[in-house]
């Protein structure tokens, strides 16, 4: 059941305190790393710091400390509490994961169920959402919003009917959509506005060769093309490559017949396509795997040329009849990429309005989707005794079992004390290599599903510029940096949805978005699994102050020329690290075809009694509705 790779979200601090009942069986490092601050601070000049609200803080987001010590010893090294503190709470229903499936998971329930059933959502993070993290800054009187995490609304026509109706139950309807791409500027590459100028940054003598125009249409065989290629810093010769390969005047697969070609673009990497049929040198990848890792987080290395086509690699206009056959399937790659939605601080108001809706006294005077950007949450307001969904952050879950058929214990983690509740019924809204790890009882074929699956790392890095004036002058809102540690440098969102208002010029301060995927490197002798392994193990072991030195660096060699100086220009960083990213979806090169019913993330997900898994991972695919589709099929299977 390998499949192509779905496209993702492209276009897809708190101290935890150590008092409370000692913690038998850990050992004392983890109780340590459990109680230590995350090492977040606040934005310049944002809320009170007294003031619990995790989207302002700076630093290491998304994995931060605090979020995954805990977990780790369970998993790593089997240790947990021995004992635990029961707080004598019942609920009908636990959801472990407050991220996307989990919202969606308390939504249809309660939906289904009636208001009054009692719900509880337990989420390890400091703040909801999963990987749709807000990041916000507040500078000279003005809130500016970027995102991340996941991104945008990927052809929300075509959601189930079910997804279809939570949007709707939001406020996220046709019309409101069609609102959305209404309120977005022409000039947002980042929300898929294709057909604006967007620009490729590489490595020259004196800072980077900036060049503008529209690089993705060049990709292509766009208007132009070959004098953009003229342009890049790179061997004559390996220019005349490109030009031939974007250019569609040639095809690459000649000489092989019909079946050969087939069998060719979906046994061999893209990478590989590269080097020995289209001739370019393995310095000149990166160049072409830049918009594949934005995509899908790996390189061509990873995908089979049909894999790296469905991702928009290029090359659908030079293998002849296949490439024509491809995009006869497929539609144009560009046209389906552009069908995405986006708020500006991304799916994080997605789930905030799921947040309001379960809990409204949170952001009691929110109207909807049309103030959601700009409305204030209070976090104070998520977990109060008595209000019939409540929501836990900062809790780690260590076990969930069935209890003689009549309910269910779930033991978890938060702020240094080991505690218990129970429930009716158990929702898995998380990671799913952690799920055997916490129900040791489930039948073995069904761990080994849950383990299959290697997630794919990213980080986005938000930056707060004192202004906008360097990187107007670049003359794009959006450059590809195939060489750098960041492989894009956006301005972060700068459309009106929400009620938010963005920057006014370049006198205002603004904000950078960047995406970096660790799947770049060599070929190497990893399967697509090891490699990812290998990635979330660089994300990992990474510190702050190296992306903030890499960010700084990189930015600096972008706009250095324009009169950019990081040392004054740069007020503040946010690294939002995401080490368990998207869903892994089957690579073609790794991976068997199973039968329908037998690949990994269908075993794994089955109900275990009064326990359902709603990820995106039982979906094997990295999509923001596959998880509401998740959380449906879970939700029906406990009621």
């Amino acid at each position: 059941m390998a499949t192509k790779i779905g496209r993702r979200d492209f276009f897809n601090g708190v101290a935890i305190g150590g008092s409370g009942l000692l913690l038998q069986g850990f050992g004392t490092d983890v109780k340590a790393l459990a109680a230590a601050p995350n090492g977040s601070s606040p934005a310049p000049n944002s809320l009170s710091p007294s003031t619990y609200y995790p989207p302002t803080l700076t630093g290491m987001r998304g994995s931060h400390k605090g979020s995954f010590e805990v977990a780790h010893a369970l998993a790593w090294r089997g240790e947990k509490p021995a004992r635990y503190q029961s707080l004598g709470e019942h609920y009908d229903l636990v959801v472990v994961g407050a991220g996307m499936s989990g919202l969606a998971t308390a939504w249809y329930y309660r939906k289904k169920m009636g208001p009054d059933v009692r719900i509880l959502l337990l989420d390890n993070h400091d703040d909801f959402g999963g990987h749709a993290k807000r990041n916000e800054f507040h500078h000279n009187g003005r809130m500016m919003l970027c995102l991340g995490g996941a991104q945008n609304l990927e052809a929300p026509n075509d959601y189930s009917k079910t997804a279809a109706q939570l949007m709707n139950d939001i406020g996220i309807d046709e019309d409101f959509i069609a609102a959305m791409d209404q309120q977005t500027p022409a000039d947002m590459v980042l929300a898929g506005k294709f057909d604006a100028d967007n620009g490729i940054a590489l490595p020259g003598a004196n800072g980077h060769v900036v060049i503008g125009g529209n690089w993705f249409a060049a990709m292509f065989g766009g208007e132009g093309y070959a004098s953009t290629v003229r342009k890049l810093p790179i061997a004559r010769s390996e220019q005349d490559k490109l030009i031939a390969f974007f250019g569609g005047t040639q095809d690459f697969l000649a000489g092989l017949s019909l079946s050969e070609k087939w069998r060719y673009i979906n046994t061999v990497s893209y990478n590989q396509f590269l080097l020995e049929k289209v001739g370019l040198e393995e310095s000149t990848l990166p160049i072409l795997n830049a918009v594949i890792v934005h995509m899908g987080g790996v390189s061509g290395w990873h995908l089979t040329v049909a894999e790296a086509i469905s991702n928009v690699a290029s090359g659908i206009n030079s293998m002849g009849w296949v490439g024509k056959t491809l995009a006869s399937l497929g539609g144009s790659i560009l046209d389906s990429v552009i069908q995405v939605r986006m708020f500006p601080d991304g799916n994080a108001s997605i789930a905030r309005l799921l947040t309001q809706k379960l809990i409204p006294d949170v952001a009691p005077t929110m109207q909807g989707p049309e103030d959601v950007a700009i409305a204030h949450f209070d976090y104070s307001e998520l977990d109060i005794n008595g209000r019939s969904t409540r929501m836990r952050l900062n809790s780690t879950v260590v076990g969930v079992r069935e209890v003689e058929k009549k309910r269910v214990e779930v033991d978890y983690v938060s702020g240094g004390k080991a505690l218990r509740v129970t429930a009716n019924s158990c929702v898995l809204a998380c990671y799913n290599n952690l799920i055997p790890h916490l129900c040791p009882e489930m039948p073995e074929r069904q761990k080994e599903g849950l383990n299959y699956g290697v997630k794919t790392p990213f980080v986005y890095a938000s930056v707060l510029l004192e202004n906008g004036h360097a990187f107007a002058k670049l003359g794009a809102t959006f450059f590809q940096c195939p060489y750098d540690t960041f492989q894009w440098v956006s301005c972060a969102p700068t459309m009106t949805v929400g009620g938010y208002e963005p920057p006014r010029g370049p006198d205002d301060p603004m904000v950078l978005c960047l995406m970096h995927s660790p799947m770049t490197g060599p070929k190497g002798n990893l399967t697509g699994r090891e490699q990812l392994r290998l990635g979330r193990h660089k994300i990992y072991t990474t510190p702050f102050a190296s992306y903030e030195a890499q960010i700084r660096s990189q930015l600096q060699a972008l706009m250095g020329a324009q009169g950019f100086d990081h040392e004054k220009d740069i007020l503040a960083v946010m690294v939002n690290r995401i080490p368990h990213g998207y869903a892994y979806p089957y690579l073609a090169l790794d991976d068997p075809e199973w039968k329908k019913g037998q690949a990994p993330h269908e075993i794994g997900r089955a109900q275990f009694g009064r326990i359902s898994i709603a990820n995106s991972d039982s979906e094997a695919l990295a999509l923001m509705d596959a998880a509401f589709d998740a959380a449906w099929r879970a939700v029906e299977e406990q009621t």
